[in-house]
């Protein structure tokens, strides 16, 4: 049975330090007057039916921002910002659809048709089989990049990860190798580009 709109929960991921960026909320930052949270917001509700949140700071105001696309703000339930797996499991314990597509939210070109391709690689594959699909873009020179944190991922997996994660293990592509993950090939690698720094934020913001 393939695998539709429907049966995706889109998350947002939002609730890191932001050190590279001096430790403000990276997703708060303003881009053409918008706060990249936003930005990221429009490009991937379209691609799922209900959506999360991930924050761990400012979440009234994520509250805010996620209003206009109906959706819910979820925290880490581990301490200390333990990374992008902890808000992953968040999301995988909040879902009520069997998937949940991840996106951090310093990515505002991401790819209208992330969902459905990752969708059609576990279709291929069988997603009882195989639970995760993530991204691999390669560049102009011909180097290759994983993007493990764009991922689709089945929510089922939420019991291995919280276990993964209590056992002190933070790393996601240590986590996806316990399982039958499927890399996805896009041709643009700019649509995932991430804004790392305030200096990175402001050349994007120049004409």
């Amino acid at each position: 049975m393939s695998i539709t709109r429907d049966d995706i929960t889109g998350l947002l991921l939002a609730g890191g330090r932001g050190m590279r960026m001096g430790g403000v909320d990276k997703g708060l930052q303003m881009l053409h007057g918008e706060p990249l949270a936003l930005h990221v917001m429009r490009r991937l509700a379209p691609q799922a039916g209900p959506l999360l949140i991930s924050a761990n700071r400012h979440t009234a105001r994520y509250a805010e921002l996620g209003e206009p696309f109906h959706a819910t703000v979820i925290s880490d339930t581990l301490p200390d910002f333990p990374g992008p797996l902890a808000g992953l499991l968040a999301g995988l314990r909040a879902a009520r659809t069997p998937f949940v597509l991840s996106a951090p939210c310093d990515t505002p070109g991401l790819p209208a048709d992330l969902a459905v391709r990752l969708a059609a690689a576990l279709d291929a594959q069988n997603a009882h089989d195989a639970g995760i699909a993530t991204v691999t873009t390669t560049s102009a020179q011909g180097d290759t990049s994983i993007h493990p944190v764009f991922a689709l991922v089945r929510t089922s997996l939420a019991d291995d990860l919280e276990g993964f994660l209590q056992a002190g293990e933070r790393k996601v592509r240590t986590w996806y190798a316990r399982h039958r993950a499927v890399e996805v090939a896009f041709p643009d690698e700019r649509t995932f580009y991430n804004i790392n720094s305030l200096q990175e934020l402001a050349d994007l913001e120049r004409p």
